[in-house]
């Protein structure tokens, strides 16, 4: 099964980064990155030392509900291309391991479908969860700070 990896949408980049407020309210913090891990949830890369980048609340779900979690996360306070690719993008490569959890088109996630995997094994699990009748989607997340990282969808 191909993959599809999403990245914090475009115009959602171009708000924030444009004064826009985050998913609390607040405006994105700036903050200059020291090169280690700090990754980009638009470009799906680090933001290498000495690059400015933005610190937000951000919750990846379109509806409020009991699973729609919000935490933060980093991007390129400059424009950088939206991650389009077809394989593992930059940021799940330069991690240890990741939770990922499987998502109903509802939103809420589907019980038993949560697991921390080895990096090199994130396609392979999230091919696995596609593949149940009843999970849309898969969010990663860091599995040591629970921070989102990206969505993942069958291409």
């Amino acid at each position: 099964m191909a993959l599809r990896y999403i990245p914090i949408s475009t115009p959602v980049a171009e708000q924030l980064r444009q004064g826009g407020k985050d998913a609390y309210g607040n405006l994105p913090e700036r903050q200059i990155s020291d090169g280690d891990g700090v990754p980009c949830r638009h470009c799906l890369r680090n933001v290498d030392a000495g690059e400015a980048f933005l610190i937000f609340s951000m919750r990846p779900f379109t509806s409020l509900q009991p699973y729609a979690e919000t935490g933060p996360v980093f991007m390129h306070a400059d424009n950088c291309p939206a991650y389009d690719e077809a394989v593992r993008p930059p940021i799940l490569a330069s991690g240890k391991d990741f939770l990922l959890r499987g998502y109903g088109s509802d939103e809420r996630i589907v019980y038993g479908t949560g697991s921390v995997v080895p990096a090199d094994e994130v396609e392979t699990r999230a091919q696995e969860l596609l593949a149940m009748a009843d999970v849309a989607s898969v969010h990663v997340r860091s599995a040591r700070c629970n921070c989102y990282q990206c969505r993942i969808e069958a291409a």
